[in-house]
């Protein structure tokens, strides 16, 4: 739980400095905590890009991570499947368990734990494969499937699940790239749900499609929050009102403000909230 301890002294804010209170900020904990980040803390060499993060993560609900560009929104949801391991000169400190193991530990595979937290990128990214290939490809590196026909199960399952088994079902053999972009995000999506994974991060899955596509992903969400816990990464602030069931606010790499997203979008506890949801930051 982030503490005024953990976070008292800030970085310098240009024009301001800023002081948290003594208090916890906002309603931090979740009724059902799943995955748990403890001061956390992130470096690009000599850059503090993320200081002293801590927040639960509950199972079943949606937490939408804002804050203006830079804040270190991405970065953070980064460290909850180890993505950042992929940078030689990313360092994590601090400690991060999902469901009460440490998910960095020596022996903790992280392939294994990207099958247990899955990503959907910004951009849609399908494999240069069939639409079925796409979704058959963990289960098949992960041994999930014993035969042909349990693997088709899970395939089709989890185009169901994504909304998209209607679109594609007599096309299963053409190239997931042959989709539309809306088509693609929800493919993806059901890439990663068919590794049956429990937490699910979201960086901007919605920046690169249209209105309507992007409400096919929203109602998508709410469905599938009845299973995973969810993260995701947004700059609209509309859509983390219309998805989340709780807000994180993050602004130069520190975490400002969590609480649930009706407070933070009608009477935030702190100032530097209260500037980005009314437009004087961002």
């Amino acid at each position: 739980m982030v503490t005024s301890e953990g976070m008292s002294t800030v970085t310098e804010i240009p024009e301001r400095r800023t002081e948290l209170t003594g208090e916890t900020v906002g309603n931090i904990r979740s009724d059902h905590p799943f995955m748990v980040a403890e001061d956390v803390n992130v470096y690009y060499g000599d850059n503090h890009a993320i200081q002293h993060v801590s927040l639960e993560i509950g199972k079943k609900e949606v937490i939408a991570l804002i804050g203006p560009s830079g804040c270190g929104k991405s970065t953070f949801l980064r460290c909850l499947n180890r993505m950042n391991d992929t940078i030689e000169t990313a360092r994590v400190t601090g400690n991060i368990t999902l469901d009460g193991k440490d998910i960095y530990r020596k022996e903790q595979d992280p392939v294994a734990l990207r099958a247990r937290v899955g990503m959907v990128f910004q951009k849609p990214n399908p494999f240069p494969k069939s639409i079925y290939d796409n979704v058959a490809y963990g289960p098949r590196i992960h041994g999930l499937a014993a035969d042909r026909a349990e693997l088709d199960n899970i395939v089709h399952s989890s185009l169901e699940r994504a909304g998209l088994i209607n679109e594609v079902k007599d096309r299963l053999d053409e190239p997931g790239t042959s989709l539309s972009g809306g088509q693609q995000q929800r493919l993806c999506i059901a890439r990663t749900i068919a590794v049956n994974p429990e937490v699910i991060l979201m960086d901007e899955p919605c920046s690169a499609l249209d209105p309507l596509a992007t409400a096919r992903i929203e109602d998508l969400m709410d469905e599938l929050c009845e299973d995973y816990a969810i993260v995701i990464v947004t700059h609209s602030m509309q859509q983390a009102a219309r998805v989340s069931k709780r807000v994180a606010y993050f602004h130069l790499g520190l975490l400002v403000e969590v609480d649930e997203t009706d407070k933070i979008f009608t009477n935030p506890r702190h100032k530097l909230t209260e500037d980005y949801i009314t437009g004087r930051i961002g």
